[in-house]
């Protein structure tokens, strides 16, 4: 009973498409992440070059980086601005841009295409601000099969493609079919759906595609038409083995190129050399029939790829691994070789480039968006190079490439891209599945030399752009291309006749990166570590707080490799502590002086503290203190009074001139001196009966203030600062309130009707939300008290989509409001008002505004997006002020932490919520004990930083971590970068990392007695072969301090540190690392592999680096016969488990330095996993081939005994053991992606007495797994703060519960946890209502997309996904207590604390 949980989403970019998605207008892009499809926008920044490059690892910074403008100290930039995300139950492998007719937001639509051969067209729904599925077809069916033997459509790979002028679709799928689906146009008459021509339909065919109007015009009920599909061979007898195909530009019906081979693949190379053919095929929808056009045969084996190419060039562009061919519309060749081996290799003849040497494979292709039709290409490597063509009247006359110069940026990418789409005039977005992607920018020197405009007035232009926010999109876009000196092109498409680029004409272009998006994929070795940190950073004060999780990670590939720490929860870097008595809260602020304002520069770090204090005898009182002194000493010789009581909350007005201190019963206002200006008491008459100010909250100019009687009040700053309450109207004063908040709503986002006011009229934008005593929303204009300009009674209930027009449900369900908060939340690069609620258990719902122009909305466009979040608490509050129940102001919003304008949540489990422009919003805990209260603080020695009081009373000033990120919710640090890391571990005892690297050499034929003829061997173009390296890196350095280098082709394949028994008659035990190898040279060559052991010394270190004190000490060295693939401890007496060719051995290392075998088993086939239950001896050992093995390891003799493994065949990547109790499982992942679940039970008669592993169940992760980590365990049943628990109690019940944490190729992060009967039984119920009830993005099923097909089960319980469990949230309250009706549960509280279960 397991349930499978996603703890991070997958980051690899696999496809991206830009389009006009939000509207006619808008420039988005639409990015596919395996199974997370996101949607971007674009913003311009411009930023001063010197704030670019400032304290910036490498000169480059995802918010700030740019383009360096020549002329001035600016830096321009594009932007990423994520709009929304959806996770997908299915695995995306295609996106195409479609123009329908008709949609809701008047812009196109996007067609997915999905693993499992379906497409669903998708549009932007406005209303809902959200996707929309329009249709989902499916393909999936069992006539179209035609042979018993022939491939299973799984294997095969599918592939879409979209005609460019949308008139249809093509779906390759399976081995020779391809769906057809149309497309409605402007004036299309053909009505197919009564035309049966005996091909196959989708089964989403509608029944009534189309019908006429009295008018004569043509509405279509869909944007599509009847899809069939068609046999390959249909279309052409040799279609045997398609390769790629795509639609072709500029022709009047949809037409595609086929590339295709008769033959199949095979190591026959010289005689399958020119097996290739390139077809045209011309479609008639009408008829569902094809024509071919044209064909060339005889084409190098190795192109994989067609590209079409749009005017001025048109055609396609053949893509292989060593040549470039284009062919025009008449069938013209023209081509490349770039390097050596295409002669070798090709009969086809082509003008050759050898001395490029480039290596074709994995190269993306794209436009630059130029009159000329230059192509950028982007390496394997990540080199860039520049594809020309040579133009002759209209027809191409030859290729050329040239690779882009370093300091034109043409290393500027360190990884293959997985696809790439241009974004705009100057802009192309890389997508990578190997490291981060980017949008880079483009110039070149003849966009300077035909601008129209000169550096000034485009700067001016862009200024006035920023400067006016009601601009028109089309208007910015083409202030865009101007501050890229870009030109619109004026008619001349097409080069002049006869003409041809000479060297001096030949554009130097010159690219930059933009921006980037995190990528950790392609996760490789996983590396737990729980020891405590260290996290104060003044030497004079030292604590250690325990971390939750932190992991260190090996991702990418070749120069994009990297070593990456993530952490689940923040660990914030502590500069100070104070001590000042028992801190209840705390405000720092940084006051203007107005006489000095406009001839002094202003300092504007905090200069002073404000404490409320609760003393031993209980008084509250209030302390002032300055930061000019180290430590902070109280402000004596001022005005502000100590015995004023308890502050309340504390800001500043009039431009930050006037510091305004609220009490319970009055509001205090100073100058900057502290010095008091004004004393405002809440009544003119005090009374011990008078209410008193509960909460408060600022907008410049106005203080609103909410009293323990539930009812408001509005205080006003004049020009002299002096406060005066503002009149409210009958509406505000008569009703009683729960929450309050106000904000200065500068930039109109709300948008509310109002009255007519003074543009210039200061405070006429702030808004005031309030949470009534209901759970309804009312929000008033501060200028304008008399009635609410917008009204939601439903608030309490929730609802995935908020409006005016809710309807209140017949339901007592509603949540327990007690916080309101309207706050920015944003980066540098853009910042958005949210509206942000707290309930009575600390759950946080954060609301998105945007607005709906739909016709029928009452009052208001206003709407508000529940934005989907886990919030789980772990504690259930009290709210009870002296006996009485009030709200409690846990919220705090600070608009500069760390460069991020965020909010913090106090309490037991303290958090920040943050969001980032390119990434979704993010509620991240801070690893630190319960708060009391947060604020802002900004030193000189503490820049952009935080206080927080603790639970004890105490202050500490912390900063967030530098360089980390936090798109996916975790914190990710890198600590090395630029290594090809293949295998690492930790070691503790020296706190240092043992890398096992590889960097690339070329590879020469050795001498050999066998083959003479090699030593002539005459190649240019060596093939590259890889050299292992060992390294140790210092991560308090952040460098690599010794190597020991292998030989060349010896690849490291694992390392672990293992605390191995060095002597036999001592029987002493060391922490030692220990290294296998493999020797990869050739398929003709046998493979062998070594076994090091390696110790780290003490050395002298070099005087200028310390970090230098520690050396490789070769201690044991073997070859062995067979890679060695796998190593691990086993046993009680210091002895390691190799897996090695064939054999696994157990060894032990003798005080010779040589490695002596004990105890073996055969394996017959190559060890991908052996890893045993630390101190069981109990081992699994799996291979690609057979599957899984359970083995014992006996030391009395010594022997490795074989007690089960599993009765089908698995391609097993991973696995791990998960006790559970008494019961032993082993969970395996295959190539696939599934995972199995499977158990060693003798008892079990299905089981043959324990020699055939009991296969209990499976579920598709979605992903290629890399690592299985067993995680240790936790309680069965975790308490909540109030002592209340779920009894789980019984006697199949383990005291603990495991889990194993995976991580995969896409870079996603998961969790396999172990459950409890009754908690399983739960869950169950639960996930089987949130499928039944949740909406699911692209009409996908996730009961399809998780089960695997598995043979051999004995019926065991599915595992469950914790993805729908985690959507909890998502429902309103209403649906929320339906679901727990369902799972018979009482409170939500219990069903929270199961989820912590499945969570880390």
């Amino acid at each position: 009973m397991q349930c499978f949980t996603q703890l991070t989403p997958p980051t690899a970019v696999t496809h991206a498409v830009s389009l006009p998605f939000l509207s006619a207008s808008a420039n988005n892009l639409v990015v596919a992440k395996t199974s997370l499809l996101q949607i971007y926008s674009f913003k311009t920044v411009i930023s001063n070059a010197v704030e670019q490059d400032a304290g910036i690892p490498n000169g480059h910074d995802r918010r700030t980086s740019g383009v360096k403008v020549p002329g001035r100290d600016r830096v321009q930039t594009t932007k990423l601005v994520l709009i929304a995300q959806y996770d997908l139950s299915g695995i995306v492998i295609g996106l195409g841009r479609v123009k329908t007719l008709r949609s809701t937001s008047g812009g196109e639509a996007v067609l997915v295409a999905l693993k499992d051969a379906k497409l669903s067209l998708i549009e932007w729904d406005p209303e809902r601000y959200s996707i929309s599925t329009i249709s989902v077809h499916f393909y999936e069916r069992d006539d179209i099969q035609v042979a018993p033997w022939a491939q299973d459509d799984a294997q095969c790979v599918n592939q879409l493609t979209t005609d460019p002028s949308s008139r249809c679709a093509a779906l390759k799928f399976g081995a020779r079919h391809v769906a057809i689906l149309p497309f409605h146009q402007a004036g299309d008459e053909l009505v197919m759906d009564d035309f049966d021509g005996g091909l196959s339909d989708d089964q989403s065919r509608p029944t009534d595609s189309s019908h006429k109007q009295a008018n004569g015009d043509s509405h279509h009920l869909t944007p599509y038409r009847g899809s069939f599909v068609l046999s390959l061979l249909a279309l052409d007898p040799g279609l045997m083995h398609v390769v790629h195909l795509a639609f072709l530009h500029e022709y009047r019906e949809p037409t595609f190129g086929v590339l295709s081979s008769r033959l199949a693949a095979s190591s026959a190379l010289y005689d399958r050399r020119n097996v290739l053919s390139y077809a045209v095929y011309t479609l008639d929808l009408e008829q569902r029939a094809s024509t071919t056009l044209l064909s060339i045969t005889n084409l190098p084996y190795d192109i994989h790829t067609i590209l079409p190419l749009s005017m001025p060039i048109g055609g396609a562009l053949l893509i292989g691994c060593n040549e470039l061919i284009h062919v025009d519309q008449a069938g013209k060749t023209n081509g490349i070789a770039v390097n050596d081996f295409a002669r070798r290799n090709a009969s086809f003849p082509l003008p050759s480039q050898p001395d490029l040497a480039l290596r074709l494979e994995g190269c993306v292709i794209e436009h630059l968006g130029n009159s000329n039709g230059d192509m950028l290409m982007i390496l394997r490597s990540g080199e860039l190079a520049i594809l020309r063509f040579r133009i002759d009247g209209r027809s191409v006359s030859g290729l050329s490439v040239r690779l882009v110069q370093q300091q034109s940026g043409g290393h500027l990418l360190s990884a293959a891209a997985s696809c790439t789409t241009g974004v705009g005039r100057g802009r192309i977005f890389v997508g990578s599945e190997e490291n981060d992607s980017a949008v880079i920018g483009w110039t070149s020197r003849s966009m300077k030399l035909k601008r129209q405009r000169s550096v000034a007035e485009a700067y001016d232009r862009a200024d006035a752009m920023l400067l006016d926010p009601e601009e028109d999109e089309e208007e910015e876009v083409e202030d865009e291309d101007d501050l890229y000196f870009n030109d619109k092109p004026d008619g001349h498409l097409l080069a002049k006749p006869n003409s041809s680029p000479t060297d001096t004409e030949i554009d130097e272009y010159t690219f930059q990166i933009h921006d980037s998006v995190l990528n950790l994929a392609p996760l490789g070795n996983l590396k737990v570590i729980e020891a405590e940190s260290f996290i104060f950073t003044n030497p004079s004060s030292q604590e250690y707080v325990p971390n939750k999780l932190e992991l260190v990670a090996s991702m990418g590939h070749g120069k994009a490799g990297k070593l990456t720490k993530l952490r689940m929860g923040i660990l914030p870097q502590v500069k100070h502590r104070f001590d000042l008595g028992n801190v209840q809260a705390t405000w720092s602020v940084a006051v203007k002086n107005l006489a000095t304002e406009s001839s002094q520069p202003i300092d504007d770090h905090d200069s002073v503290i404000i404490t409320s204090v609760v003393t031993d005898a209980g008084e509250e009182r209030s302390y002032a203190y300055t930061l000019r002194t180290d430590p902070p000493t109280e402000l004596l010789e001022s005005d502000f009074d100590s015995s004023a009581g308890a502050t309340i909350a504390l800001g500043t007005l009039n431009a930050g001139t006037r510091i305004v201190q609220v009490l319970k019963n009055e509001i205090r206002a100073y100058d900057d001196d502290l010095s008091l200006a004004q004393i405002f008491p809440i009544s003119e008459d005090p009374t011990p009966k008078d209410p008193r100010i509960v909460t408060a909250s600022f907008a410049e100019p106005y203080l609103l203030l909410l009293r323990d009687d539930s009812k408001a009040m509005l205080l006003k700053a004049d020009d002299a600062g002096e406060l005066e309450e503002v009149e409210q109207g009958d509406t505000l004063s008569n009703t009683t309130w729960l929450s309050i908040s106000i904000f200065d709503d500068s930039n109109d986002v709300f948008r509310l009707a109002g009255e007519e006011e003074e543009a210039d009229d200061e405070g006429s934008s702030v808004l005031m939300f309030l949470l009534n005593v209901n759970g309804g929303l009312q929000i008033y204009k501060a200028s304008d008290l008399s009635h609410p300009v917008y009204s939601a009674s439903g608030l309490s209930f929730l609802p995935p989509f908020l409006s005016e027009d809710f309807t209140i449900r017949r339901s007592s369900a509603r949540e327990p409001l007690v916080e309101i908060l309207v706050a920015e939340l944003g980066d540098a690069v853009t910042k958005t008002p949210y509206l942000i609620l707290r309930s009575a258990n600390d759950d946080i719902t954060i609301y998105y505004p945007y607005q709906s122009a739909i016709e029928g909305v009452s009052n208001s466009s206003l709407r508000f997006a529940k934005i989907p979040a886990l919030g789980l608490s772990n504690t259930i509050t009290s709210n009870v002020v002296d006996g009485q129940n009030y709200p409690i102001q846990k919220l705090r919003a600070i608009q500069d932490v760390g460069g991020y304008s965020t909010v913090f949540r106090a309490g037991v489990s303290p958090c920040l919520v943050l969001k980032i422009a390119s990434a979704a919003m993010q509620i991240v805990p801070l690893n630190s004990a319960s708060m009391k209260s947060f604020a802002s603080f900004h030193t000189i020695d503490c820049r952009r930083g935080y206080l927080s009081v603790d639970n004890v009373g105490a202050i500490s000033a912390a900063q967030l971590p530098p360089y980390a990120d936090f798109s996916t919710g975790w914190l990710a640090e890198t600590l090395l970068c630029g290594k090809n890391i293949t295998a690492f571990d930790y070691h503790a005892v020296t706190d240092r990392y043992v890398l096992g690297s590889s960097e690339n050499a070329g590879y020469k034929l050795p001498d050999d007695e066998l083959h003479p003829e090699w030593v002539h061997e005459d190649i240019i173009f060596l093939p590259q072969i890889e050299q292992g390296l060992i390294q140790i890196f210092t991560p308090s350095s952040g460098t690599i301090t010794d190597t020991y280098p292998l030989d060349s082709g010896e690849v490291v394949m694992c390392i672990k540190t293992m605390s191995l028994e060095t002597s036999e008659n001592t029987h002493v035990r060391r922490s030692l690392i220990v290294v296998g190898t493999s020797f990869v040279l050739g398929e003709d060559l046998s493979t062998k592999g070594r076994i090091y052991v390696f110790d780290i010394i003490d050395v002298v270190p070099d005087p200028e680096l310390p970090e230098t004190s520690r050396k490789l000490k070769l201690i044991a060295k073997e070859e062995v016969k067979g890679a060695v693939t796998s190593i691990s401890e086993v046993g009680t007496e210091g002895f390691l488990l190799v897996a090695q060719g064939q054999k696994c051995m157990v060894r032990g290392l003798k005080e010779d330095g040589t490695l002596l075998p004990v105890a073996f088993i055969d394996a017959q086939c190559y060890i991908t996993v052996a890893k045993e239950l630390q101190g069981s001896g109990l081992c699994i050992m799996a291979d690609a081939f057979k599957g899984i093995w359970l083995t014992g390891y006996l030391e009395d003799p010594y022997q490795l005994r074989l007690f089960g493994k599993s009765a089908q065949h698995l391609e097993v990547v991973a696995a791990e053991f998960l006790p559970h109790g008494k019961d032993l499982y082993i969970v395996v992942g295959d190539a696939e992606g599934a995972m199995h679940v499977f158990q060693f039970d003798p008892h079990n008669p299905k089981s043959l007495t324990g020699q055939r592993l009991l296969h209990l169940g499976n579920i598709n992760t979605g992903a290629y797994p890399t690592t299985m980590t067993l995680l240790a365990g936790h309680p069965a049943s975790d308490p909540l703060a109030d002592g209340r628990a779920i009894s789980v109690a019984s006697d199949d019940t383990p005291a603990s519960l495991h889990q194993i944490l995976l991580t995969s190729q896409t870079g996603a992060i998961s969790l396999l946890s172990s459950l409890t009967p009754s908690a399983y039984r739960t869950l169950a119920a639960m996930q089987a209502y949130l499928t039944n009830t949740l909406p699911h993005p692209l009409g996908l099923n996730p009961r399809a997309y998780r089960s695997a097909e598995a043979d051999n089960t004995v019926g065991g319980r599915v595992v469950l996904d914790g993805d729908v469990l985690k959507r909890w949230k998502e429902l309103g309250s209403w649906k929320r207590a339906e679901g727990m009706a369902r799972a018979e549960l009482d409170a939500e509280w219990e069903f929270e604390a199961l989820l912590e279960g499945v969570w880390l």
